[in-house]
């Protein structure tokens, strides 16, 4: 199974043939992929999904399943959704997706806290999408968020801590700058590398091959 990381939350996932998108938001430069057989959404925010990446994306692949949370649906009321919640596990062969938590994690008391999932792709990689939430199972490669307006980095490292994923790679980083994706990277790989497991700092466009390493 490999994984290619696009700008800010978005990544490709690519296994037997298929592929696997997940929050194609508005940070994200216009994209296609070969075989598309599911989009997941992990909340409503803008900068995990937008109609354009879903409109320019179906239209290549019109069979392909939409999963997400309540909030999205609502929010995106003109598609087809497949409504998931924490606890949920669903074949979307060749993936079998398993979905954890429930909420947004807080930005602050006057915002309102919206859905969120976190997302486990074939037990090997998960995505906690705008939250901590710490999955009730093992975590070969994890996703990590490493810049946004609901965290701090000692939170970031508190949550490797829980995790102590095999391997970790940071997303969502669009918000900070090169010095400050720097610094993050560097944190994360500290606390991965304190629990055995290796940090591989991706950019835009890279590959990781979860059999293997970066391709």
């Amino acid at each position: 199974m490999k994984v290619t990381k696009r700008e800010h939350a978005c990544l490709v996932v690519e296994h037997d043939g298929a592929s696997l998108v997940i929050d194609p938001g508005s940070f994200t430069a216009p994209f296609q992929v070969e075989n598309l057989v599911g989009i997941v959404v992990t909340h409503e925010h803008a900068d995990h999904v937008t109609p354009e990446h879903l409109e320019r994306l179906l239209g290549r692949a019109s069979g392909a399943a939409l999963f997400a949370p309540q909030g999205v649906v609502d929010a995106h009321p003109g598609f087809s959704w497949r409504v998931v919640d924490g606890g949920d596990v669903i074949d979307a062969a060749p993936f079998e997706l398993a979905f954890f938590g429930g909420r947004h994690a807080t930005i602050h008391r006057s915002i309102p806290v919206v859905d969120n999932v976190g997302v486990m792709v074939n037990e090997t990689l998960y995505y906690p999408g705008d939250s901590f939430t710490v999955p009730e199972r093992e975590v070969d490669t994890l996703a990590v968020p490493s810049s946004a307006p609901w965290l701090k980095i000692g939170e970031v490292m508190d949550y490797l801590d829980s995790v102590r994923p095999r391997r970790a790679f940071s997303t969502h980083e669009r918000v900070n700058s090169a010095a400050g994706q720097a610094m993050a990277n560097a944190r994360i790989r500290h606390v991965t590398e304190l629990h055995g497991g290796a940090f591989t700092a991706l950019e835009p466009g890279d590959t990781i091959d979860l059999d293997g390493g970066a391709a």
